[in-house]
């Protein structure tokens, strides 16, 4: 397998891209608060926001879009999508799932993760209830299909695609830190990790759709754990180390990422270090 090719961007064009990104998520922002100020729910707002704020986005980026169209039909080439590798993908954003769950509940367990407000559920209590279809509907047609193709046609079509020329190493490390820096600072860890992992996959498949696939499925999760499920577990300090959680979510962690690194493993038949240009 040959590596990726090399998305030829000069400096500033890459410099435009983020500024362009910067004036999207302000666009975003506006949108939400206007929606917020009209008495929409802040999740449906949110969606509704990223949903009329694409266009703006795909609208600004239509020049390099065109430019480069080439690249673009090599990447998202489904032709070359097999079942395996739609599978596979599944399976890692169900796995990244897991390890975001599994993480949470060992650092609660050891005292790593409190909230120490008084007032806050000791529980641990838990419950499912799902918003109406309309908001939790939106929220998957945004959240599992819209944002995945665009932040991966972004972070790895174009910012890693334009850095492969620097090695594997710079240029997944840098769309992954551009990728993260986009996202909430609260959630920065994880984020930087999943940018890491949907880049890799990326670079060892050289098609776009496993990581729209892994990015749409891991969102769709998020849906339902974010929307329907309603928990509070705050252990107070004398319960504090919980060894019997904290080891067996420990213990998921370690096999849902061993799991993980083997499907990453998988797609990589050994790429080549010369990269080949659109």
């Amino acid at each position: 397998m040959t590596a990726p090719p090399v998305l030829r961007i000069p400096f500033l064009t890459i410099v435009a891209i983020i500024l362009v990104l910067v004036f999207a998520l302000f666009v975003r922002s506006y949108m939400q608060l206007e929606f917020r100020a009209q008495g929409f729910e802040t999740g449906y707002a949110r969606d509704l926001s990223y949903l009329l704020a694409s266009p703006i986005l795909v609208l600004l980026l239509l020049p390099l879009i065109r430019d480069h169209r080439t690249l673009w039909s090599r990447i998202l080439d489904r032709h070359r999508l097999t079942v395996g590798l739609v599978l596979s993908a599944v399976a890692l954003g169900v796995l990244m799932r897991i390890i975001w769950w599994s993480q949470l509940i060992a650092r609660v367990s050891f005292g790593l993760t409190r909230n120490y407000d008084p007032t806050v559920v000791a529980g641990p209590e838990f419950s499912f209830a799902c918003p109406p279809p309309q908001v939790i509907g939106l929220g998957l047609v945004v959240m599992s299909l819209l944002v995945p193709v665009v932040e991966e046609f972004l972070h790895r079509g174009v910012l890693q695609s334009a850095f492969v020329h620097t090695g594997k190493p710079t240029a997944i490390f840098v769309s992954a830190i551009i990728f993260t820096v986009f996202h909430t600072p609260a959630s920065y860890a994880f984020v930087f990790v999943m940018g890491v992992v949907l880049g890799l996959q990326f670079w060892n498949t050289q098609i776009l759709w496993t990581s729209i696939i892994t990015h749409g499925v891991y969102n769709g999760l998020i849906q339902f754990d974010w929307r329907c499920l309603r928990g509070a577990w705050n252990p107070a300090a004398e319960q504090l180390p919980a060894l019997m959680p904290g080891f067996v979510a420990l213990g998921i962690l370690i096999a849902a990422t061993v799991c993980a690194l083997w499907l990453l493993r998988c797609h990589d038949a050994g790429a080549s270090p010369t990269p080949r240009r659109s």
